[in-house]
């Protein structure tokens, strides 16, 4: 019975709750490594981020006999050189854009409010069920908007901690850059024969997943990125450099981040003219259908093919435990997982294998 899969899942699953339960029961004791890995968490990530998209630069270096310590540098300096080019091209347009945002910004929310109270007023000619929810959405805004408020200083306190700790991101990636092709030989290091071949390989699967997905979300999220700002500039709606932006930057969230970027354009483009907020809604569909029907198909391709069941489950999941970081990282982490799955199930399978053969 021991050899049976089965019973052999259900034996790892009760030690993996039985150390999970012990670890809750000890976590005081593990308190400051929580802390620093907290503060080296975004450094890492960021620094991890830059690495799967200056990796190929470096290769293509190196294959042209640079030394690898000139190959860095040139990395950096063009890391260097791509944000200069960006801050002068594009960080004045996007301040004027901000500036003039915060200036009309009671405006804008006077606007979204008198919209609003006009809904409300209206409440009466709805049935009485709709009536009934609206009312107690109308008790409820001044706790969400507390709520807000208070997770608006969260947020801004944690931007700040994590623009300070931007100082590591570069010594980070030269780490990586440097080192990164000693880490299989040193984790395969501690096996041998059969199972040392296994892990390496599985190593350089979850290396090509990782570098297939960061490589090809950043890609694709700067794809949407520039369709949203062709749309925005058509129907001539204000802030568009701004607004595609953040478009580009939710995109990374999968599956809701479209709908997160179009809030702000929508706001915006009901305060100029309410038609416009139509336009935003059929620009942002375009550009989501083009995205997961064409773009994400070709330039991600069946290697990280993930049902939208899966990824919504995911995201919701993810996003009640770990908050915007776990829905950011559900799908690169689920996508890790799940190779590794597949290269158990391929090892097993080819254990079966040989086992019957030599029995034949």
């Amino acid at each position: 019975m021991t050899n049976k899969l089965w019973f052999q899942v259900g034996i790892g699953v009760i030690l993996a709750l039985v150390i999970i339960r012990l670890f809750i029961e000890v976590q005081g004791i593990f308190d400051p490594l929580f802390i620093i890995a907290g503060t080296i968490f975004v450094p890492l990530l960021l620094g991890g981020v830059l690495f799967y998209l200056t990796r190929p630069v470096l290769n293509f270096l190196m294959k042209r006999k640079f030394p690898k310590w000139a190959g860095v540098l040139t990395v950096l300096l063009s890391i260097v050189l791509v944000f200069y080019l960006f801050f002068i091209m594009i960080g004045p347009i996007v301040t004027g854009q901000i500036n003039a945002l915060v200036d009309n910004a009671p405006e804008i929310i006077q606007s979204v409010e008198e919209s609003a109270q006009y809904i409300f007023d209206q409440r009466e000619r709805l049935p009485d069920s709709i009536e009934e929810q609206l009312n107690g959405i109308t008790g409820q805004i001044g706790d969400r908007l507390g709520a807000i408020g208070g997770w608006v200083v969260s947020f801004i306190g944690s931007f700040v901690s994590g623009v300070i700790t931007l100082v590591l991101v570069p010594f980070f990636l030269v780490y990586l850059l440097v080192d990164h092709k000693k880490f299989v030989p040193f984790v395969s290091g501690f096996f041998s024969g059969e199972r040392k071949g296994w892990i390496r390989k599985t190593l350089h699967d979850i290396d090509d997943t990782l570098q297939a997905y960061i490589q090809g979300q950043l890609f694709v999220s700067f794809l949407v990125g520039i369709m949203l700002l062709i749309g925005y500039l058509i129907i001539g709606l204000d802030y568009a450099l701004l607004l595609a932006l953040i478009g580009m930057a939710t995109n990374v969230i999968p599956f809701l981040g479209p709908y997160i970027a179009v809030i702000p354009a929508i706001l915006i483009a009901l305060v100029e003219d309410p038609i416009k907020a139509v336009y935003v809604g059929i620009i942002m569909l375009i550009a989501q259908q083009i995205e997961s029907n064409f773009i994400t198909p070709n330039v991600m391709g069946k290697s990280l093919d993930v049902h939208p069941l899966t990824v919504i489950t995911l995201i919701l999941a993810a996003g009640n435990i770990a908050g915007l970081w776990g829905i950011i990282l559900a799908i690169p982490v689920y996508a890790v997982i799940k190779t590794i799955a597949k290269n158990i199930y391929a090892r097993r399978i080819e254990i079966r294998n040989t086992a019957t053969r030599d029995i034949e």
